[in-house]
């Protein structure tokens, strides 16, 4: 057994900076690279293109960057893990073995399916399966023969087979973007499965890392603080045996690990952070310990975790419809009255009415909080925007916009290609299955045609509960001072994502003291009033003591997430950077610290 493993990862969404790959390859030692493509809504956009072309269905770019880069992949001993396989893992499996031998490389494949469940609903619906919509509670009838993809979330098990295979390069379906990256740890050390400490501890260096380069300086608040963006350096998590590891990155490279890197990586899409529930186990986000090891390494330890779940996550999607958006360049003096007399105009040539419509003033602070809009500028982007199950209203729509320019205000451009085309709107279904009812599937394909094939079962097994012991909450001497009137972000720092029609932000205190203070002042009332006319659902705050962080899900913000939402953000990514526009009084003595942004 190793004392410790290097994996790297080489992208975090499918579109990711390609040359990332080759660069984790030739920058320095590692044992592993994981690569993530598949957002939720990318399984529906794969299944769509296997419908037009059966031989397609994953991610074609993973094969450009093997293409590139397999000869050193196999020189420098590298295993590779990736769920690019998408929809159809063993078709990109075969095109690997088929790269392979036009190289005359001697490799082993490994495919891990099973997860794709959607020609299965009605058996397990008759065998028992709700799968109600674990967001909003709706009952699966209503969607259930619409359904276009249906993928049950794996873990680390099926891909730990194929690394005991041999496999060289393993490609997956939907893995967990955690589960990719704890894999090698059980292989390697050989951790057991009720470990949970150790579990935990994979599951959360793999979150830290499944995104890429925003787990090394990308995305960063404090963006003044990297020196450079050129060429970043993805992250690399050193894993030792015990569970204890180390982010860092190769030398030479673009980029940050610094604890607050580390940390807004941390709170990042992460819900409940004392239930990060992912296949594998339960991660108690608030148990991590953080420590600055010196340039470009942060220590994480002390992690604790709980026992696996016994139903698993099922990510869905169906076609619900169409949308279209368009802008017009707007310029000139008063950009805002002449966008308020063209959006009259043209709601009205329009002349349907639709089941959604938004306008947008880009580049006035529409996308944020009324208070922190501003109107000097000028020239905006003025975005129409519509959904509706009426394809020919939607097409209409887009008829209407270049019509536009030259009957009204001067100062007009159409931008984005002219007219707007309808697009499907693939809506996101969340559910629920049993493990029990779960099956996965390992092939394995090697260069000389020999094939190897085995099932995983996941039965349940009943745990008795774990207690988490947190350490006890360190006390701060009162914040004293006169008050004064700062920004939110000279006193914290900041991440947003999404899930579903959820957005998530993480508010990290750059001191122990200010944490305090955030802890009385800054309640889920205080956000949701911040972020009235954008969040239209409760606001929920989580503590986070021992990253000195708060973590708040603000619920029906996103208009719907995903494809389906009409807004310029959907994903909520710039949220965090409203937060942190907030005006708050704080007592003097807070603002002391050399940490403090001036």
């Amino acid at each position: 057994m190793k004392k410790k493993i290097r994996i790297g990862n080489s992208g975090g969404y499918w579109g990711d900076d390609l040359s990332a790959f080759r660069r984790q390859l030739t920058s320095g030692p590692l044992d592993y690279i994981t690569m993530d493509f598949l957002a939720e809504i990318t399984m529906s956009i794969l299944q769509r293109q296997k419908m037009k072309r059966p031989e397609l269905g994953y991610a074609v770019d993973f094969l450009k960057q093997l293409d590139e880069s397999l000869e050193l992949v196999i020189q420098k001993k590298v295993r590779v893990i990736s769920n690019a396989g998408g929809i159809n893992p063993i078709g990109l499996g075969r095109e690997i073995i088929k790269l392979a031998k036009s190289k005359k490389l001697d490799i082993k494949v490994g495919v891990v399916y099973g997860d794709d469940i959607v020609n299965q609903l009605y058996e397990l619906t008759t065998a028992g399966e709700k799968f109600t919509n674990m967001e909003t509670g709706e009952k699966f009838d209503k969607v259930r023969s619409k359904i276009s993809s249906a993928n049950i979330y794996l873990g680390a098990e099926p891909v730990v087979k194929a690394l005991e295979l041999g496999c060289d390069i393993i490609v997956t379906g939907r893995v967990t973007d955690t589960g990719i990256t704890l894999a090698p740890m059980i292989h390697e050390f050989g951790w057991a499965k009720d470990d949970w400490d150790k579990l935990a501890a994979g599951v959360i260096a793999g979150h830290i890392i499944e995104c890429g380069a925003q787990g090394s300086g990308g995305n960063i608040t404090d963006w003044e603080d990297v020196k450079s963006f050129y060429n970043i350096g993805y992250p690399i998590i050193e894993m030792e045996a015990s569970g204890e590891f180390t982010v860092t990155k190769h030398k030479n490279t673009g980029g940050l690990v610094c604890e607050k890197s580390v940390k807004e990586q941390l709170v990042y899409e992460m819900g409940d952070p004392s239930n990060y529930i992912s296949p594998d186990g339960v991660a108690c986000f608030n148990t991590i310990q953080l420590k600055d090891e010196g340039k470009n390494r942060v220590r994480v330890f002390g992690i604790k975790g709980k026992p696996e779940p016994e139903l698993l996550k099922v990510s869905m999607s169906f076609d619900d419809g169409y949308k279209a958006s368009g802008t017009l360049l707007i310029c000139g003096p008063d950009v805002n009255k002449k966008a308020k007399v063209v959006s009259d105009i043209f709601w009205k040539k329009v002349g349907h009415k639709f089941e959604e419509t938004r306008t947008d003033l880009v580049g006035t602070g529409s996308i944020w909080p009324k208070q922190l809009g501003r109107a000097d500028t000028d020239e905006i982007y003025l975005k129409f925007s519509v959904l509706d199950k009426n394809y020919k209203k939607v097409n209409d729509f887009g008829t209407m916009l270049p019509a536009l320019i030259l009957c009204g205000p001067s100062g007009m451009a159409v931008t984005g290609g002219g007219r707007p085309k309808p697009s499907t709107v693939v809506a996101y279904w969340p559910a629920l299955m049993k493990r029990d009812n779960c099956k996965a599937k390992v092939l394995t394909i090697d260069t000389k045609e020999v094939e190897e094939f085995l099932e995983i079962n996941f039965p349940i097994v009943k745990h008795d509960a774990v207690e988490v012991s947190l350490p006890a909450k360190k006390k701060y001497k009162k914040a004293t001072g006169a008050k004064k009137i700062v920004k939110l972000r000279q006193i914290c720092y900041a991440r947003s994502g999404d899930k579903g029609d959820t957005a998530n932000i993480g508010l990290l205190a750059r001191t122990p003291e200010i944490y305090n203070w955030i802890v009385e002042n800054i309640t889920s009332k205080v956000v949701k009033s911040f972020f009235k006319g954008i969040t239209y659902g409760k606001v929920v705050r989580y503590e986070l003591d021992n990253l000195n962080a708060l973590n708040f899900l603000l619920e029906e913000t996103l208009g719907g997430g995903g494809t389906k939402s009409l807004m310029v953000d959907p994903q909520g990514k710039t949220l965090s950077q409203a937060l942190l526009e907030m005006q708050v009084q704080v007592p003097s003595s807070l603002l002391k610290s050399s940490k403090v942004k001036k």
